[in-house]
Order: structure tokens, then C-alpha cells, then sequence
């Protein structure tokens, strides 16, 4: 069945119960699908059945008693049951609509699938079928048209129209039940369905995923059921995971095949694998360049040690040329570097015996005055040394004056003495006239 949405066409209802229609979504052999929805906006699949099948009681029966077992179908993988009238002059049924595309449109868009998606696709449409059954209701049309893939994981749509319309029968009133390529063998030789038939369309669903094709190629309608029933199925293509458990869902006789149970179960094993599997593993990423070493703190070392001489401002520790010697270590508190203070001159070459030991820091961050050969400590902080200096400038300045002043006191006085000729004689003895006598 086409789920391509559609515009209604003149014959098409427009309000079918509480539900008004929008578009087409498709038409099959026993009736036609509509997009439609209720007063609070939720959009369904309302089926509407052909009127001559609406005449055929047998038909109402069996439709009836599936729209029953549909109600007690409890799984993700199903679209669920919203409404339904069984004695409607057109009985009709509305499940919760999916959003998607359905396995059949994939696969033809986009090509086949990888084997890590057709595993786990086909753990969760086993899943679903486990409960289906456990409902007691086989849907006997599943193929690539009939799975939704949602957002959510993929749906099986289309429950019950096939199982409803009787197990001995391909046809009715003129229409294939089902679809060749997918149909299990009893099927198509009037036998009793159970469980395993929905195993073998399973089975020939996913090989279609792997493989973009049927397992029983192509032809009429009676070439494809002869292939079905006494031809194996041509896996060329398959992934070699899959191939054997594909191969065992295949088999002509219903009782050599997996259950539901464990084909989910195996499925999931492979999905999980094959995700893992190198063709399916992305590539590891690329080292990224700071996990690269690089030169860059090299070239900023260098730099801070050709320009620390006349540089105004401190770098960090981390960027400060260090000489050779052990490195002390970093005071202060925390793992931050100090704070940027000013540089003082560059030190002149050490004095012999001095070595080439860099000057120990004080808690304070700033550098600590270093000892010289002679055991004078010369300061380091340019603003000291330009207040000592003052101070001895000052010093020298006034102690200069002072012997100047003395001098020039002594001065007058001896002038005194030789204006009144009075000279002074030897120790111990008077002064004399300056003329002798």
C-alpha cells in the first residue's frame, strides 16, 4: 500500500465519525486509508472497507473479531487502535497515525541498509511481533510497505486485513491477499498460519533492507509463489552476519524456524556487534594541535630574555628568563603568578665567588636584596637608593659648609693680630711686636 499523502477525490467521504479527512494515504484490496483527525487535533489512519466487502457477513465477522484482537495488542511496535464501527454501513477503523517513511521508501530513496540498521530494525520489529502474537492475532501481510519507520523506532501498520480475510484463501472476490514476494509457503498452499509465518515475511523484510531487492527476485504473481514454495532464496548481498540467521527465518518448514523470542534476542547480539565493527566505527578523531607540543614558550622564553634588560615591566614567572641552577620554589599563596610590578636595572655581572644563584624572593613577591662577595647588601629597590643618596649628598653639603664657616672664623682673626703687630711666637712664649721690639 502507497502511504504517499493524496488529495481526496470526489468520491472520497469527508467526515467519517468523530473523524474529518484530510488527504489519501494510500489504497489496498480492501479498502482505502485516509489522514484524518478529531476535535483535539490528533491525527489517525482511519481504514475505510470497500463496499462490496462491507456486504460480505462473513467478512464483518472475521473483521470484528480482529479489531478485537487489535485492541489487545500492548507494544511500542505497533500503531495503536484509537476507534473503530463494526456495524457502520462501511465499517471502519482509525489507529494512531505514524510519522515516516515507510522500510519500502527508504530502501528505494536511499539504497539498502547497513547491517547494524537492518539488526536492529529487525530486533525491534521482532520485539513488536512477540507481542502481536501474544494477542493472538497474526498479521500475514508483513513486507517492507507495511513498516513505518518513525522517529520513535519502527511501527507495523496494516493489522488483521489479510489474517481477517480467512487462512485457505489467496484471493478475494478478485484481489491478492498479501504480497508474492513475501508470502510464507503455507500460505500459498491453503495451510493453517501461526507465529512462523509472520517470521518468514520477517525474514524476506529484512533481506530486502540488505539487499534493496527481493530474496525471490521478480515476475508475475504465479512465478514468484512457484519460487516461494519450492525455490530457495537468493541472499547475494546479505551481510555475512545476517546471512544464516536471514537464511534460517527462510525456511519451507514453519517448524525450523526461529521464534519471535529468539530472532529478537539474536538480532539484538548482531546489532550491537556490528555497531562496533570497524566498518561501521567512526574514525578516531583528529589530534587536536594543543595536544601537539609546540615551540611557543620556547620563542617567548627567548624573547623575555633579549628584552629583559630594558624592559619597564615584570613578566610572569612562567615567561621570566631564569639562569642556570635550581629553579625555588614559587611563594605566595595558590598557583597564580604575582602580580606585574616594576622591574628594577638589570644586576651587573656577579663579583668573583658569587656564583650564578638567583636571588631569592621575599614573601612579598618582590626580589630580596642580594649578598654580595664583600657581605654588604645592596638593595635593589631604585627608589632606596636615590633616598640614601639624597641623604648622603645632603650630609656632604652641610659637613662642607660647616668646615668652610670654621675656616673663615679663624681667618679674621689672625688679620687682627698683624694690623696691631702682634705676632705669635713660638709655644711657650709671648707675643712679640710685629717691627722686633
Amino acid at each position: 500500500m502507497d502511504m504517499a499523502m493524496m488529495r481526496l477525490r470526489r468520491e472520497d467521504p469527508r467526515v467519517v465519525g468523530s473523524f474529518r479527512l484530510h488527504r489519501r494515504l494510500g489504497a489496498g484490496g480492501m479498502g482505502v486509508v485516509y489522514l484524518g483527525s478529531d476535535r483535539r487535533g490528533q491525527r489517525v489512519a482511519l481504514k475505510v472497507i470497500r463496499p462490496d466487502l462491507a456486504e460480505d457477513q462473513e467478512f464483518r465477522s472475521r473483521f470484528a473479531r480482529e479489531v478485537s484482537a487489535a485492541r489487545r495488542i500492548r507494544g511500542g511496535c505497533t500503531a495503536r487502535l484509537v476507534a473503530a464501527d463494526l456495524e457502520a454501513d462501511r465499517p471502519w477503523f482509525a489507529t494512531q497515525y505514524v510519522p515516516g517513511p515507510s522500510l519500502h521508501d527508504k530502501v528505494a530513496d536511499e539504497g539498502p541498509l547497513t547491517a547494524a540498521e537492518v539488526a536492529a530494525v529487525g530486533s525491534a520489529l521482532s520485539e513488536g511481533l512477540v507481542a502481536v502474537h501474544e494477542a493472538g492475532v497474526v498479521h500475514r501481510d508483513l513486507k517492507p510497505s507495511n513498516i513505518l519507520l518513525s522517529p520513535k523506532g519502527p511501527r507495523i501498520i496494516d493489522f488483521g486485513i489479510a489474517w481477517a480475510t480467512g487462512a485457505s484463501t489467496l484471493t478475494h472476490v478478485g484481489t491478492a491477499v498479501g504480497s508474492p514476494g513475501f508470502l510464507a509457503p503455507e500460505q500459498v498452499r491453503g495451510q493453517a498460519v501461526t507465529a512462523a509465518t509472520d517470521v518468514f515475511s520477517l525474514g524476506a523484510t529484512l533481506a530486502y533492507a540488505a539487499m534493496g531487492d527481493s530474496p525471490f527476485g521478480h515476475g508475475s504473481s504465479e512465478v514468484m509463489l512457484y519460487r516461494v514454495v519450492h525455490e530457495e532464496a537468493q541472499l547475494q548481498g546479505v551481510p555475512d552476519a545476517l546471512s544464516p540467521l536471514i537464511r534460517a527465518c527462510l525456511a519451507k518448514d514453519p517448524e525450523e524456524r526461529p521464534s519471535t523470542l529468539q530472532l529478537s534476542m539474536r538480532l539484538k547480539e548482531i546489532a550491537a556487534r556490528e555497531a562496533q565493527s570497524p566498518t561501521d566505527a567512526r574514525p578516531p578523531a583528529p589530534r587536536r594541535d594543543a595536544d601537539r607540543p609546540t615551540a611557543r614558550v620556547d620563542e617567548r622564553t627567548q624573547s623575555a630574555s633579549a628584552s629583559g634588560a630594558a624592559a619597564s615591566q615584570s613578566r610572569p614567572p612562567a615567561e621570566r628568563p631564569r639562569r642556570p641552577g635550581p629553579t625555588p620554589p614559587p611563594s605566595g599563596a595558590g598557583s597564580r603568578p604575582p602580580a606585574r610590578r616594576p622591574q628594577a636595572p638589570a644586576p651587573r655581572a656577579s663579583r668573583p665567588g658569587t656564583g650564578n644563584r638567583p636571588a631569592p624572593r621575599s614573601g612579598s613577591g618582590r626580589p630580596a636584596p642580594r649578598a654580595t662577595g664583600t657581605g654588604r647588601r645592596i638593595p635593589a629597590n631604585p627608589r632606596l637608593l636615590r633616598q640614601r643618596l639624597f641623604v648622603f649628598v645632603v650630609v656632604t653639603l652641610l659637613v662642607a659648609l660647616g668646615i668652610a664657616a670654621a675656616q673663615g672664623c679663624q681667618g679674621p682673626a689672625q688679620g687682627l693680630r698683624q694690623i696691631h703687630g702682634i705676632s705669635a711666637g713660638p709655644a711657650g712664649e709671648a707675643p712679640t711686636p710685629a717691627d722686633g721690639r
